[in-house]
């Protein structure tokens, strides 16, 4: 017997049209929203006080190109009630583009740094335990992509002035899913449960960066799977949790 206590997706939804999203996203955000929908899936529809990207049937997919600090608390309250699947494209492979104020290309270059599915983690460790939640799948698209820059005032120093005015999808390279606790582990190599470690080896091992390696073992410490049992130095000996 359906609890009618429970407001169902289709309760929730409105499948009018409607462009909130639309106004602010990048060609990046609207190209892989139309890569992923199919027939009969509602885009931009409205559940509750949000609007979703995909709305397939009871499931809810959102696209996040940026910072995961401005989809926390909006998941939190979505998986309260929905079967939930976040798309998050890394960059495996980057060219800048920079424009004119006509809006031509005056250059374009490749960037030298590859982005790697490890880079999850640098979001990740902003919602660890929502990360694990049941409701939660995790899709890492590895992507190759344009970004196009602009003179402007919010470029920074370290970008000389230049600011992104888009990104666009060049083309989807590979995907990774992580739907459980044990998909997360995977990153960390073969296992080797009884041995400790430290985040330098663990850098080492991986061929990552220090700072990486650090976020990935804090975040996986905040979800439950590791555990500091020791020290060497200044540095946590780190630990798989048993059962992990």
């Amino acid at each position: 017997m359906e609890d009618d206590t429970q407001p169902s997706l289709r309760q929730n939804l409105d499948a009018s049209p409607n462009s909130i999203g639309e106004l602010r996203e990048t060609s990046l955000h609207a190209s892989l929203k139309q890569m992923l929908s199919r027939p009969g899936d509602v885009l931009e529809g409205a559940v509750g006080r949000y609007i979703i990207d995909i709305v397939r049937g009871e499931q809810l997919i959102e696209i996040q190109t940026g910072s995961f600090t401005h989809i926390r608390r909006k998941l939190d309250r979505l998986l309260g009630q929905y079967a939930v699947t976040l798309v998050y494209p890394i960059a495996q492979e980057k060219w800048i583009v920079r424009l004119d104020e006509n809006h031509s290309a005056v250059s374009r270059r490749k960037s030298p740094r590859k982005g790697r599915v490890e880079d999850l983690f640098y979001e990740l460790v902003r919602m660890p335990k929502t990360a694990v939640h049941p409701g939660l799948i995790v899709k890492v698209l590895l992507i190759q992509e344009e970004v196009h820059m602009v003179r402007g005032d919010r470029g920074g120093w370290r970008r000389r002035g230049w600011e992104i005015q888009d990104r666009l999808l060049l083309q989807v390279l590979d995907e990774r899913v992580f739907s459980s606790a044990d998909d997360y582990m995977k990153l960390l190599g073969p296992a080797e449960p009884e041995v400790p470690f430290t985040n330098a080896e663990l850098a080492e091992k991986l061929n990552i960066r220090p700072n990486l390696a650090g976020k990935m073992t804090y975040t996986l410490r905040k979800m439950g799977l590791l555990d500091v049992v020791g020290k060497n130095g200044r540095a946590n000996l780190l630990k798989v949790v048993s059962g992990s």
